[in-house]
């Protein structure tokens, strides 16, 4: 019976720590640290004249439909714009995408005909950009007009090699549940993010929108799943560190049920585990001891061992109050229960059309854990390619 007290409580605190504990620890070494040295204070921007050229950078396929209002949205930047270059990189564009941008004489078009993926694309895109600075976005994203400012600010700290900025989900309607399931998640891990910058490097970049100092870009391989990832953990791995900023953002619409949202889910899964592999160096605490803390605390714990786990706590739980071990595992068994009855519940109103918010908390969680068991299918199944079918968005 010693060996599966162990066990649970091993399965029960990776779980806490994973989803609750990391994040408190987290607020706390950053309290710490905001008493002995004070709060970060933002640098002042050099007068225009002086500011870097900066490219702004969109991979996309066939996307002949956001065309016109990403153009709008892009042209609403506060930056000047002889020092502001925006490249389309459309890999593989079978529908009008390019005949629409030929109508912006601003736009540089990088183009080939053979789709090989995002990652292709952004190989293919930053090998023809000559500025000092690529911020990448994605074409269905919404950024802010002060969000290049931001960046580059950023920037002025030498150390800084990669910017990470906020992404925002938008839902189209109130009861959108995988939008609003999805924001949630965002909302949670932008505060993580925030922290983890504030203590010493974000863990990663998203796609939807961050920046790279263009002479430190190296091509990756054209399979990987979490190229934004990759990309900017990198750049970890070699000293430098990872800037997030809340001032910079990205709006997109949520994924349009909880279905297409599943696909994400199990892409960013696999994409997570192939990461761990490929960055399997920064895993040695004596490399760099707050990096590795960092990465496996807020990343790997998620995406491998913790949802197992979790899995692991139900027959544990049930061996102990069977095996009458005492009554904190009863009651634990009983939370475990209502925890489950509460997702199943959210499912069920979910299929009829019906939501209920603090029930789709558990729900959601759940959908979150189980798709990294799909995204192990996924890798499995993952032959190459860089290729992935696109969430439909809400």
């Amino acid at each position: 019976m010693t060996a599966l007290k162990i066990a649970f409580w091993a399965c029960l605190f990776l779980v806490f720590y994973t989803y609750i504990g990391y994040g408190m620890l987290l607020w706390l070494l950053v309290a710490i640290k905001r008493l002995v040295r004070g709060r970060a204070v933002k640098t002042a921007l050099p007068p225009d004249e002086a500011l870097p050229d900066v490219t702004f950078m969109i991979c996309a396929y066939n996307e002949q439909d956001v065309v016109a209002m990403k153009m709008d949205n892009t042209h609403q930047f506060d930056y000047p714009q002889d020092k502001l270059h925006i490249v389309w990189v459309t890999d593989g564009s079978t529908d009008g995408t390019n005949e629409r941008l030929s109508h912006y004489p601003d736009v540089t078009v990088v183009y080939s005909p053979e789709r090989r993926g995002k990652t292709a694309a952004l190989n293919h895109g930053i090998s023809q950009v000559t500025s000092d600075i690529t911020v990448m976005t994605d074409a269905n994203t919404m950024v802010n007009p002060q969000a290049i400012r931001e960046i580059v600010r950023c920037f002025l700290d030498p150390q800084v090699a990669c910017v990470a900025g906020e992404k925002r989900v938008m839902a189209r309607h109130e009861g959108q549940a995988a939008a609003e399931g999805e924001g949630l998640y965002w909302k949670y891990e932008s505060a993580l993010k925030r922290l983890d910058s504030e203590l010493y490097s974000a863990m990663g970049a998203a796609g939807e929108l961050n920046a790279i100092r263009t002479s430190l870009y190296e091509p990756m391989p054209e399979n990987a799943l979490l190229d934004d990832f990759v990309m900017s953990m990198r750049l970890v791995d070699k000293g430098y560190k990872i800037a997030y900023t809340s001032d910079a953002y990205a709006m997109e619409y949520g994924s349009a049920d909880i279905h297409e949202e599943s696909k994400r889910k199990r892409r960013i899964a696999a994409g997570g585990l192939q990461s761990i592999w490929w960055l399997r160096k920064m895993l040695n605490p004596f490399r760099q001891p707050t990096v590795a803390f960092q990465y496996i605390s807020h990343r790997v714990l998620r995406w491998s061992i913790t949802p197992v786990a979790m899995l692991a706590l139900i027959p544990l739980n049930i061996a102990l109050v069977l095996l009458h071990a005492g009554t904190v595992y009863t009651v634990i068994a009983v939370l475990q229960l209502l925890f489950y009855l509460a997702a199943a519940l959210s499912w069920l109103l979910e299929r009829q059309g019906r939501r209920q918010k603090l029930l789709y908390v558990a729900y959601y969680f759940l959908f979150m854990n189980v798709n990294v068991f799909r995204g192990m299918k996924y890798l499995y199944a993952h032959k190459g390619g860089g290729t992935w079918e696109k969430a439909k968005r809400g």
